[in-house]
């Protein structure tokens, strides 16, 4: 499956779950990393986690499985790596904190309508 196709997945699953301010940035011009970052924010630590659960189980329902994920427990960021696309999932507090959009800024802001 093509990395703009898991995307579209999981940006589904984000909106399932009520995520806030979902950004989708291309980095593939930028980074050997991958092709996307997505990130989304949750309110608490059980939206976060659920939100991750979501994207998850819809992928694996395509036969996709994460090749690692990161920070589930604390659930303050958690870093899904589906290869060439990397989910962050933050809550509010972190993701100002950690600001991946400024860090990234090379990377082009892509609508998520548009996936």
């Amino acid at each position: 499956m093509e990395s703009r196709e898991i995307a579209k997945i999981i940006i589904g699953a984000m909106e399932e779950k009520k995520a806030e301010d979902i950004r989708v940035l291309d980095i593939a011009e930028i980074s050997s990393l991958g092709d996307y970052f997505l990130i989304a924010s949750g309110n608490n630590v059980n939206q976060v986690q659920a939100i991750c659960d979501e994207i998850d189980m819809r992928l694996g329902r395509q036969g996709i499985a994460p090749k690692q994920i990161e920070g589930y427990m604390n659930a303050n960021w958690i870093l899904m790596d589906y290869g060439d696309v990397i989910v962050h999932v933050f809550d509010k507090e972190n993701r100002l904190f950690y600001d991946l959009e400024r860090i990234w800024k090379d990377g082009r802001n892509v609508d998520p309508a548009d996936i």
